[in-house]
């Protein structure tokens, strides 16, 4: 699995939580975040080159785009040419949005990237819901989360400013678009209101990536050791493992370092 950063982490935690035999590789992308602002053609290029990786170098049986940036630009691409399932966050999340809504006024945020590709609008309507969507794209709140500054005063200024929108289209339900978000969940909770349910996409990839396993017959089942979790980063290894094993767990002890030949990085 891979991410810009640390936001997919939120989606390993599902994942080893429901599935702890599993092995995981996560990819956390930081020496060339934030995905959001990029160009969608430039993060595709990211996707491809991370996921030839983990497929020549780990051999995985599937691969999971822990990132909405990332899913919203390359995964119709990556679901063509990849020889193993791929699975991203938009289509569990959308569906698991209107599952939780109760008066059919929904709402999205994300990366400037991620809202501007569609993808998100695009799933709630395969729906057919008949759901009223709001979509605000947050710029800065990455930046935020990579810095571990989640509940700071100036995150929650730029919070009211940027959700002032979905507070005013009365939202009952609010998807956090982007895997950083849950990191902010108590700021964005404070602007939003209490009677408005956040929604993670994290839980509901998690049990997409169990149910495709299991109806291909790879789920691992009990074994005498549980799943071996592995962490590479392309920045800062230090402060990814520092960082990451405050927002992940115990699970995230080391951290292996990435070059990519292209980018120097």
């Amino acid at each position: 699995m891979f991410d810009s950063g640390f936001g997919g982490l939120t989606v390993a935690r599902a994942l080893i939580d429901l599935m702890p035999n599993e092995d995981l590789v996560y990819v956390g992308d930081t020496g060339r975040y934030p995905y959001g602002p990029r160009d969608l053609g430039e993060v595709r290029d990211f996707a491809l080159e991370i996921t030839e990786h983990l497929l020549r170098n780990h051999d995985v049986k599937m691969v999971v785009v822990a990132c909405n940036t990332a899913s919203a630009a390359a995964l119709d691409e990556l679901k063509k040419i990849t020889p193993v399932p791929v699975i991203g966050v938009i289509e569990p999340g959308a569906a698991a949005l209107l599952g939780a809504s109760r008066n059919g006024r929904v709402g999205v945020i994300g990366t400037v990237g991620t809202i501007g590709s569609g993808a998100y609008q695009r799933a709630v309507t395969q729906h057919n819901a008949g759901v009223e969507l709001s979509c605000a794209a947050c710029p800065g709140f990455v930046e935020f989360v990579e810095r571990g500054e989640t509940d700071s005063e100036q995150v929650h200024v730029l919070a009211e400013r940027l959700l002032a929108p979905l507070v005013d289209a009365d939202v009952d339900s609010l998807l956090l678009g982007c895997t950083h978000y849950p990191f902010l969940a108590r700021t964005i909770s404070d602007v939003m209101g209490r009677d408005v349910v956040l929604v993670d996409s994290a839980d509901a990839t998690a049990f997409c990536v169990s149910d495709l396993l299991r109806e291909a017959n790879a789920l691992r089942g009990d074994t005498d050791r549980g799943g071996v979790h592995r962490f590479e980063s392309s920045g800062d290894v230090e402060a990814f493992r520092a960082l990451g094993r405050q927002l992940l767990g115990p699970e995230l002890d080391e951290v292996v370092g990435l070059t990519w030949p292209e980018s120097g990085n």
